[in-house]
């Protein structure tokens, strides 16, 4: 899997200041706003900033917390996972491992009823969905 590398000008130019915010300077979108939060949609959701495919439908559940949730990425070398102690606590970020742009962060232990116990908590903004016709 080959890195994209682009200077901030870059991104701002492909992202609209929303995706921006959220992909490249690690924001959040407010909860029960997304527009994938309670989508049932069979299909590939893939990196907004550079299309790498991250998750698949049927990873994807009914979480309640306002952001879409998966049990697991779609390939484990998909994302990234980084230690995260901003705003007082200590969580995992979870980045595309291709472009390092911001998606959410994941959670794990909290007793979901999913194979891994894992929720990834991921920002609608940061993702599209490709529908599988």
């Amino acid at each position: 899997m080959e890195k994209i590398r682009k200077s901030e000008e870059e991104w701002r130019a492909q992202l609209n200041p929303e995706e921006f915010h959220v992909l490249r300077e690690a924001g959040t979108e407010r909860p029960f706003t997304g527009e994938y939060t309670d989508s049932k949609t069979v299909g590939v959701y893939r990196c907004r900033a550079c299309g790498t495919e991250l998750f698949r439908s049927d990873a994807k559940f009914d979480s309640h917390c306002g952001w879409p949730s998966f049990f697991e990425p779609s390939k484990s070398e998909a994302v990234v996972l980084i230690e995260d102690r901003s705003l007082g606590m200590v969580r995992t970020e979870v980045r595309c491992a291709t472009c390092d742009s911001h998606l959410g962060h994941v959670f794990h232990g909290e007793g979901y009823n999913t194979p891994t116990d894992d929720r990834y908590c991921i920002n609608s903004i940061s993702l599209t969905l490709e529908p599988v016709e």
